[in-house]
């Protein structure tokens, strides 16, 4: 470089600052809000320069898979959950299969899950809470939810073990804990695994007994997983994360992201063991080059660098944001408090502060089509409570009568939910104005509509 120019250095910050000014200025020529012509969205991104300067200064590095960026935020979210390891992955969905397929390594010997083994969930919520139990070729097993939280029905998990029983994998509904001391113990009982899917619930507290302490959700789980895609609770566009405390599932897991790979070694780095050409492996010639050994049949599910520079940004701000959803669900909830014989809103789990991922309703008196109709008129978007209830999704169709799921009971709150449930946003995008017009919609929907039953 010469002398009589900028260094790379000074052009650099150069860059940074006019990202800087971009950013500004694109905020400052957003329309404000207009009731019943500007949209009141379920969920959004929520982020300033912050994220914008990292992941242009993270560019220009170039380094555009999985390096030190994706590093760094595995460390920050590992200690923000209070996880010992964290694996980063290219989705929530993708967490949720890594987690499971973890589980049947033949690493755990007895303890795997194998073809035929059974997963106590549940119906109501995301399809891919379930969907790798089914794709891995294990046996879902569906039990109810309780209708004032939305939660696993843990008075059924008894009725639902069978001596196939491996695991147990729920999720905490948009938010809510689920009735974690119950789910520990009943795990324990029976020697079962527990995969907490906490992609709904980053942030949320459930102070448990059977531990002995206050933890964020995604701490309880043999394995957790986040979802970072721009409805949650933070984002990094597509994106996830595995967690664990337990050194040899995560081995496992970094196994299985990394293509089933047996090296351990980061990318950009070699022979981290001192031993890459000095092992024997299976029937392998000795000495084979220990980065091309596979002791799994693995993905490729990593999350690029890119990606993991927004999180680093996003992550100094997760305090802000739970902070912002309990407040924003606490108005709505203040603001329809009167209506409760109309509108039934699920509660939070004793000993839990959830970070809430939405504002759930159930109309009492009303069919749910009256009040989404009235809602998405006005511009407020809503959204059903994910698949409803999940085995009368098409999806299903090809499993009926095949043995390859069970249900214990009717699933009835199950089904009140999928027909009577609705929910809107209240991620830290959302205005106090934005808050009280979704509360006055609401309560002009409620008024003089026809009965309906209600199991609420």
């Amino acid at each position: 470089m010469s002398g009589d120019g900028p260094t790379l250095a000074e052009r650099r910050a150069e860059i940074l600052r006019l990202v800087d000014e971009y950013v500004a200025a694109e905020a400052g020529e957003r329309r404000p809000f207009t009731p019943g012509r500007s949209p009141v969205r379920y969920a959004g991104r929520v982020y300033d320069a912050a994220e914008v300067r990292s992941l242009v200064d993270a560019a220009l590095d170039f380094w555009l898979t999985a390096g030190p960026m994706a590093t760094r935020l595995e460390g920050l979210l590992a200690g923000y959950v209070g996880a010992a390891h964290c694996a980063l992955v290219n989705s929530g969905s993708s967490a949720n299969l890594l987690a499971l397929a973890t589980l049947t390594s033949p690493r755990l010997g007895e303890r795997r899950i194998e073809p035929g083994d059974e997963v106590i969930t549940v119906a109501a919520g995301f399809p891919t809470t379930v969907a790798p139990i089914v794709q891995l070729g294990a046996v879902p097993v569906f039990v109810d939810v309780r209708a004032e939280t939305a939660n696993v029905d843990v008075s059924m998990l008894e009725a639902a073990c069978s001596p196939r029983t491996k695991a147990v994998m729920v999720a905490h509904t948009l938010g809510n804990p689920f009735d974690v001391d119950a789910v520990l113990a009943f795990c324990r009982r029976h020697g079962l695994w527990l995969v907490e899917d906490n992609c709904d619930a980053l942030g949320s507290v459930y102070a448990s007994e059977v531990l002995g302490s206050a933890r964020r959700t995604g701490s309880f789980g043999d394995l957790s997983t986040s979802s970072f895609y721009p409805a949650h609770h933070m984002t990094t566009g597509e994106g996830g994360a595995v967690y664990t405390s337990n050194d040899e599932l995560a081995a496992i897991v970094e196994s299985l992201r990394d293509w089933g790979r047996d090296c351990y070694c980061k990318s950009g780095r070699d022979n981290t063991c001192g031993k890459r050409f000095a092992q024997q492996f299976g029937q392998l010639p000795p000495g084979y080059d220990h980065k091309f050994v596979y002791s799994h049949f693995g993905f490729n599910l990593k999350m690029t660098d890119l990606q993991a520079a927004v999180g680093v940004a996003q992550v100094d701000k997760l305090d802000g944001f739970v902070a912002a959803r309990r407040r924003n669900h606490e108005r709505l909830r203040s603001a329809l408090a009167d209506l409760s014989d109309d509108l039934a809103v699920p509660v939070a789990t004793p000993k839990s502060r959830p970070s809430w991922f939405g504002f759930l309703m159930v109309p009492r008196r009303s069919p749910r089509a009256e009040l989404t109709r009235h809602l998405e008129a006005a511009r407020v978007q809503t959204r059903t409570l994910f698949a409803g209830n999940l085995v009368r999704q098409p999806c299903f169709d090809d499993l009926r009568g095949t043995g390859r799921y069970r249900v214990v009971g009717d699933l009835a709150v199950t089904d009140h939910l999928m027909e009577q449930a609705v929910w809107v946003g209240v991620y830290p995008g959302l205005t106090d104005e934005q808050l009280d017009y979704v509360a006055t919609t609401v309560r002009r929907s409620l008024v003089a509509r026809p009965a309906v039953a209600s199991a609420v």
